[in-house]
């Protein structure tokens, strides 16, 4: 049932080395027919992801060596299947999250990380929701479980993770603090939450007066020195759940070494006897148990694909650009003056 001796020539995007975003390579090449277990992806819509931003500069945590091919997810419809993959896939929508390798034209996946998207659907749209849709839902409800009637604070609620995290909290009747630049506050307060202008000196502050008796939950992706103040807004019992470290992707050096400062810290604040939690939310965490991650992603991509279906998440869908004009994507992406995700589409000539 496979198209074993059929190769798909695709056109891919190369990160070469550290370089600019204009530096970024287009190659064509053929891919091989899938082996075992895999699948051929036709790119639908795959995106610009913090982490690209990151491996450009060789800052990400456990980034291939170069030259490779980024692109952390995608959305796409199979066209090929190897041995023992059930071939009525081939003609339908998947969603993947691959790390890498999803800024081309077609790509071989293993058909076990496929997650079926809803017809209503777009790609573009559901492309949106894929690693920014699972990570807000795991940390909501996985990591920190908050519950309805609960105040949380979202930094950087006009972000692809923050934004979602700001929906899916309102829709399970959680009251949401959102910190973004002024310009974005009428973005954070449309999706349900008070806006605080993260510029503002006095903003952890302006928090407290907002919720004077602490929060549940405090989302905080900035890392660094205000991760301090981000546990210092908890209430007794509440949970911190840091997921990145922002405030070092300009910096040199060691690309793991703000990471296990923050292990430390937050190791060391989850000894203290004030029954407050302290998290360091990883995507990845738990893959050494393959099947087990797999089956958690898979049921919470699609508990978020159905909130996107019946119009619970709207996806904020930035921009889109050509697939050779990624360039541009990421350049846009790290001038960060829009709001939602940047999205890269097939070239049109590639169809």
């Amino acid at each position: 049932m496979s198209n074993s001796a059929l190769t798909t020539t695709v056109t891919e995007v190369l990160l070469p080395g550290k370089v600019e975003p204009s530096g970024l390579e287009v190659r064509t090449r053929e891919l091989p027919a899938p082996a075992a277990g895999k699948a051929v992806l036709r790119m639908d819509a795959t995106g610009v992801s913090f982490a690209e931003q990151q491996m450009r500069r060789g800052k990400y945590y456990d980034q291939p060596p170069f030259p490779f091919v980024p692109g952390y997810d995608v959305v796409g419809t199979v066209t090929a299947v190897g041995p023992e993959v059930d071939a009525a896939m081939i003609g339908r929508r998947f969603a993947a999250v691959t790390k890498v390798g999803g800024w081309a034209s077609s790509l071989l996946v293993d058909a076990a990380d496929l997650v079926p998207v809803p017809d209503e659907v777009g790609a573009a749209a559901a492309e949106t929701m894929l690693v920014n849709g699972i990570t807000a839902w795991q940390m909501l409800h996985r990591t920190a479980k908050v519950r309805s009637g609960a105040t949380i604070v979202v930094l950087g609620a006009n972000g692809g993770v923050g934004s979602t995290l700001v929906q899916l909290a309102r829709h399970a009747g959680i009251r949401v603090i959102g910190t973004a630049s002024a310009r974005h506050h009428e973005t954070v307060h449309e999706l349900g939450a008070i806006p605080v202008d993260y510029r503002d000196p006095d903003m952890y502050q302006r928090i407290r007066e907002i919720a004077p008796d602490g929060v549940d939950a405090v989302f905080d992706h900035v890392g660094g020195a205000g991760l301090e103040e981000s546990w210092r807004l908890l209430r007794r019992g509440g949970t911190l759940v840091s997921y990145g470290t922002a405030a070092t992707k300009d910096e040199s050096g060691n690309s793991r070494l703000p990471v296990l400062k923050s292990f430390a810290r937050l190791a060391m604040w989850n000894h203290l006897p004030n029954g407050k939690s302290a998290h360091f939310y990883n995507f990845w965490a738990g893959k050494r148990r393959l099947d087990a991650f797999r089956a958690r992603l898979s049921e919470d991509l699609t508990q978020v694909l159905r909130l996107l279906a019946t119009g619970v998440l709207t996806p904020q869908i930035a921009a889109e650009f050509p697939l050779a004009d990624a360039g541009s994507a990421l350049a846009l992406a790290e001038s960060r003056t829009v709001a939602g995700k940047i999205v890269i589409i097939p070239d049109v000539a590639g169809h």
